[in-house]
């Protein structure tokens, strides 16, 4: 069971806020953006060759902070298991996006998947159940970022790197990246296949 539930957590953000930053509950469009370029970083830098998938894809911010810095992918696939965010993210990309959740359903094969932030209202059970299936969704990697540390929370989801490494070697991962640092309690990750 959501630590939250995901529903209201988003459309009262969306009444709220509107279609911005805000709306999916990030603090501000720059801590946004703060995240988008270290997922970034540990992207290839020749992106155009490679098709992505963006996991929790929100109003598709990734594909426009893509497209903004002139790195778009060959391929951009957003899934998001809200209505109201698969319907404007598919609007105002004219990207292909998918209304699926990511802990039950089966995802499309890509090369990379990525994920910003979606993960935070989880529990650590569907937490773990949503890196395992985009890591299976990946041919090279999965990168994602997430809250890092061991604070518990009634909303929000914090993960240690122990737990992260751990789980990586359940899924047998091949290597395993952190970028940490550029925010406070929170980390970015790379596994590889």
């Amino acid at each position: 069971m959501p630590k939250i539930d995901n529903e209201k957590f988003y459309s009262s953000a969306i009444e709220k806020h509107g279609i911005n930053a805000k709306g999916v509950n990030w603090a501000n469009a720059s801590t946004q953006k703060i995240r988008f370029s270290t997922i970034v970083k540990l992207l290839p830098k020749e992106l155009y060759k490679y098709n992505i998938i963006d996991a929790g894809c929100g109003f598709g911010d990734f594909y426009f902070y893509l497209k903004k810095n002139k790195t778009l992918p060959k391929n951009y696939i957003g899934i998001d298991c809200h209505n109201d965010m698969v319907s404007i993210a598919s609007n105002n990309t004219g990207c292909k996006i998918l209304n699926l959740d990511i802990t039950k359903d089966d995802l499309p094969r890509t090369d990379f998947v990525i994920c910003s932030g979606a993960m935070n209202v989880l529990n650590k059970y569907e937490t773990f159940l949503f890196i395992k299936n985009c890591f299976l969704a990946s041919e090279l990697s999965f990168v994602f970022n997430i809250l890092h540390g061991d604070k518990e929370s009634e909303t929000y989801n914090y993960i240690t790197k122990k737990q992260i490494e751990l789980f990586a070697k359940e899924l047998d991962v091949k290597k395993v990246t952190f970028l940490e640092g550029y925010l406070d309690a929170d980390i970015t990750v790379r596994f590889d296949k």
